[in-house]
């Protein structure tokens, strides 16, 4: 299984850019930025946790698992 950030989603259907994620947050915009370029990207629970507060969502609205690519 991988990890998928809903980070982008979750903002967009807020109505909210990646400026304002970053401001509220108060998480460098080049982060927000690379996490809405690439949802599996690593990301610290600190800055999860962040982010998730800002958009007044659980860090677990943020995350979902998705089957590798791999066939068994």
């Amino acid at each position: 299984m991988r990890i998928r950030l809903r980070i982008k989603e979750v903002a967009e259907n807020k109505g909210w850019t990646m400026t304002k994620l970053s401001h509220r947050s108060e998480v460098a915009f080049t982060t927000v930025k690379s996490t809405f370029r690439d949802p599996y990207r690593t990301l610290n629970t600190d800055t999860l946790r962040r982010l998730a507060e800002a958009l007044e969502v659980s860090i677990h609205d943020l995350i979902e698992e998705v089957p590798d690519d791999k066939e068994d």
